[in-house]
């Protein structure tokens, strides 16, 4: 595992975390709603050792939220778990719920943000306090190991993990970042979000050659370049 130079050590994911007291009480209220739903913290999914991690913004109301499983039973989901079956990363293009055998192969996806916020739109003081748990997650990436991060908080909130200074990484849709001394690389991604996909901010093409960029940057690492 990487011993990055992260300044503080990573927390281990806590289901019960109640740190953040506004989404605290927002997931209680949310529970009594729709008393079935998962309306806690969603712990990363897919195996501790991955190459590839996955970070998205947060739980979505009806998706992780409802399900406990990231990108799982909302729009989202379905691009990505499909292009992940498409390139390698899963044994099946679609995840419904928890108990439907889908595994991952070589890839986690975990959230800046483990708990759905009002929304779907976290304080920054919220996304900073969920950071030690990132830090846990991207400590778990093996050397020479990819971070995606979906959309610009996904970023921001990995740069910032990482103690590197925001303006020397520059968001942008394909952009590829060298961290920690090469032995990360962090790729950007439009979200595929609806609205992103409805709009065709980001197409199923786009989307796709961003994880064909995933692995070549594996293979190049592989070859030792």
């Amino acid at each position: 595992m990487i011993k990055s130079n992260m300044q503080r050590n990573g927390r281990k994911f806590n289901i019960d975390c109640k740190r953040c007291k506004r989404l605290s009480r927002f997931l209680k209220g949310i529970k009594l709603e729709y008393p079935n739903y998962h309306c806690a913290p969603v712990a990363p999914f897919g195996p501790d050792n991955a190459r590839l991690l996955i970070v998205g913004l947060a739980p979505g109301m009806h998706g992780a939220n409802a399900t406990g499983r990231p990108f799982t039973g909302d729009h989202a989901g379905l691009l990505l778990y499909s292009m992940l079956f498409q390139h390698g990363f899963s044994n099946q293009p679609l995840s419904e719920n928890s108990d439907d055998n889908l595994k991952l192969q070589n890839c986690r996806i975990t959230n800046a943000v483990k708990c759905l916020p009002p929304a779907n739109k976290p304080m920054g003081k919220e996304v900073s306090d969920c950071s030690d748990y990132l830090v846990d997650d991207i400590i778990k990436v093996p050397e020479g190991g990819v971070i995606l991060a979906l959309g610009k908080i996904a970023h921001d909130a990995v740069i910032k993990a990482l103690n590197l200074r925001l303006v020397d990484f520059k968001f942008g849709h394909g952009n590829l970042h060298l961290l920690e001394g090469r032995s990360l690389t962090l790729v950007d991604s439009y979200h595929c979000s609806r609205y992103n996909t409805q709009t065709k901010r980001l197409t199923p093409l786009m989307f796709s050659n961003i994880f064909k960029l995933v692995l070549t940057v594996f293979k190049g690492r592989t070859s030792g370049e």
